[in-house]
């Protein structure tokens, strides 16, 4: 226990590997469900890493920096945690149910990937109508796939719980675990980037597909670091409030799969926003002298700060 307490989130898991990162997925349903159809999810993964990486029929690879294949890992882990620790408080989680939530958050992004003929700018144009766009790949994926009906309908409503703007109490759902792996969902996107060990530098791209999809509001860089403040606090609400606290299953996750007593993306978070500050409050150097982690810096190139 004393040496796991030295541990951080980014130790467990080799989140810069999709595979990495979804053998651990596989090992957690395991965990949640015996028996639980592994084939199934192998599948919708498979086909989520063609699409980002250009391989799936119709599609170009992915072209946003920011909302990309390891945001989507990031995210899917993130509720398969959830989902671990939900089940550790006996909360009633069906095989269906972990199917559909999992594939909603492989492609609750795929709104961002632009049709083959689509050459014109990057798939951050459409992100205002970016979970509009996920929900219609994904009812096209499940008719494709011939899965049961009802599948796409579900999953139409989990992806809508990650929009921001739309409270969860207003979207329909079809029954009661629907909703409550929406809630997941929800939590999962935000507490899935806000943890990342190269969050701060991951919002240096943000900005840019903010402008590019038009997004009034944000001047510079600089400008979204400081209202990434805000939105911290606005995440915090969002997740106490609208999506139910459902995000304090995952210290019962750490708890039992790790021995560590503690939840760890709470802490990655509060230290990303902590770094966050810092660079803030010092004036004398640029933002970008302090982001120098995965090499962001040099793949925005010349692009002014």
């Amino acid at each position: 226990m004393r040496e796991n307490a030295k541990r951080h989130l980014a130790d467990l898991v080799d989140m810069d590997n999709p595979q990495s990162v979804y053998a651990e997925v596989r090992q957690i349903v395991s965990l949640i469900r015996p028996g639980f159809p592994l084939p199934l999810l192998d599948g919708v993964f498979r086909d989520t890493v063609r699409l980002f990486r250009g391989r799936y029929p119709g599609y170009r690879a992915c072209t946003t920096e920011y909302h990309n294949l390891k945001h989507t890992t990031d995210v899917l882990i993130a509720l398969v945690r959830i989902m671990h620790g939900a089940s550790l408080r006996k909360a009633p989680l069906s095989e269906e149910g972990i199917l559909l939530g999992l594939m909603s958050a492989l492609l609750h992004d795929s709104g961002y990937i632009q049709a083959a003929d689509d050459r014109e700018g990057t798939g951050a144009k459409y992100t205002l109508v970016h979970v509009e766009r996920s929900i219609g790949f994904v009812e096209a994926y499940c008719a494709r796939k011939r899965y049961p009906e009802g599948y796409a309908e579900k999953c139409a409503s989990i992806i809508r719980c990650t929009n921001l703007d739309t409270p969860v109490r207003g979207i329909p759902f079809l029954s009661e675990e629907v909703e409550t792996i929406g809630r997941m969902l929800g939590a999962a996107d935000l507490v899935g980037q806000m943890a990342d060990r190269v969050y701060l530098e991951k919002l240096l791209f943000l900005y840019y597909e903010f402008r590019e999809g038009l997004l009034k509001g944000y001047s510079s860089e600089r400008d979204l670091l400081q209202q990434t403040l805000t939105f911290y606090e606005h995440t915090k609400s969002r997740l106490a409030g609208d999506l139910g606290g459902i995000h304090r299953y995952l210290s019962y996750h750490f708890r039992e799969r790790w021995s560590m007593d503690r939840d760890l993306y709470a802490g990655a978070i509060e230290a990303n926003i902590k770094h966050l500050r810092f660079i803030l409050e010092d004036s004398e150097k640029d933002h970008r002298s302090y982001l120098q982690r995965g090499g962001i810096v040099k793949m925005l190139g010349k692009k002014p700060s």
